[in-house]
């Protein structure tokens, strides 16, 4: 049977509808209990799912800048159409294994509408890469974050904890160096070459290879050539996809501040809160992605709340708490995304 892109976004469409069901059965508490969490948000419901309007805008706007550094020209696609596409794509990425198997792809095709499928790839590749590496800089900034509030003592530093952020470090940079290849390089070939490694995999890759080997050279000569010649789209993709995880720590500070947690209250108090909820997410996406093969992470994201709030001296409960309503926002938000994916926009 012949894949048409209508049966591809049809299977997409399936996949996301059957994670939001789920997710809906595999909740840790009971649906009376998930309903009495949801009654104690409240109001507060609003801006932590709004918030992630203003996220998923900023990862619009900074893989649209990939497209753009990508192609050598304005982008011949809308704001809204990719705006429209990267919710629907970090949908999908959310209801399948492995984070891309599923927005990915979907981004591919869908954008190959707009462009030549090698620039599509290539940017959708480039911009993958981008929302990883911006991961480990939000990462690796969160320490001297976290070492900030020590040296005023208002977090604890102990061998332990001082060892734990000496590791991150040399783990981010070890990534760095990584990233520095991959961009300077290309990745296509280097991934290939691992997975061929994969027992039972290399003569698929043979065989890939074999049939797609000038578009993948290609597509690496394009990955290598933004980072060479168009820094300006590099950079500036890259510092809106940090902050997009800045202004993700907002959802956690809106929680913090639902149970009156807000260090004294005012404008240094609740300064200091929002610090807290950029390592409370920090430390949980690190968590979360080291462990990213599990569908949706499941278990894996609320752990590394109650860790990460128990680490700061919270209670374990709010931890509970504010994994299930990041939860709650994650069903809707992939809701949304399978509903956008019918919604034709323009180009």
């Amino acid at each position: 049977m012949k894949w048409t892109k209508q049966r591809l976004n049809n299977l997409f469409f399936f996949l996301g509808c059957a994670a939001v069901v789920v997710m809906l059965l595999t909740f840790d508490v009971s649906f009376i209990e998930l309903w009495e969490h949801i009654c104690h948000a409240g109001y507060w419901l609003i801006p932590i799912i709004g918030i992630w309007v203003v996220v998923y805008a900023l990862n619009a706007l900074a893989w649209k800048a990939m497209i753009e550094g990508n192609i050598g020209r304005k982008a011949p696609i809308s704001f809204w159409r990719l705006f429209q596409l990267t919710i629907t794509g970090y949908a999908l990425n959310y209801a399948t294994p492995v984070g891309g198997l599923g927005g990915e792809p979907y981004r591919i095709m869908e954008l190959s509408k707009d462009i030549d499928k090698e620039h599509a790839t290539s940017s959708v590749i480039l911009y993958a890469m981008m929302h990883f590496f911006a991961h480990f800089w939000f990462w690796f900034l969160s320490i001297f974050i976290y070492l900030a509030l020590a040296a005023a003592g208002d977090l604890p530093i102990t061998p332990v904890i001082g060892t734990t952020l000496g590791i991150i470090v040399v783990f981010c940079l070890f990534f760095f160096y990584l990233f520095s290849r991959g961009y300077k390089n290309g990745l296509v070939k280097y991934v290939l070459g691992v997975v061929s490694r994969i027992p039972g995999l290399k003569r698929w890759t043979l065989r890939l290879w074999a049939r797609h080997h000038e578009a993948i050279d290609n597509i690496d000569c394009q990955i290598a050539a933004l980072y060479q010649q168009d820094t300006k789209a590099f950079y500036k993709s890259l510092v809106l996809e940090y902050f997009s995880r800045v202004v993700q720590s907002a959802e956690v500070l809106f929680m913090l501040l639902l149970f009156g947690i807000d260090n004294g209250g005012g404008l240094a108090g609740i300064s200091i809160t929002f610090l807290h909820s950029i390592l409370i997410v920090s430390f949980t996406t690190l968590f979360a992605n080291l462990i990213g093969f599990l569908p949706m992470q499941l278990g894996v994201q609320e752990g590394g709340f109650v860790l990460s709030i128990a680490a700061l001296g919270l209670s374990a409960a709010l931890g509970i708490f504010v994994s299930i309503i990041c939860r709650v926002r994650e069903i809707i938000w992939i809701a949304i995304g399978m509903l956008l994916m019918k919604v034709k926009s323009e180009k």
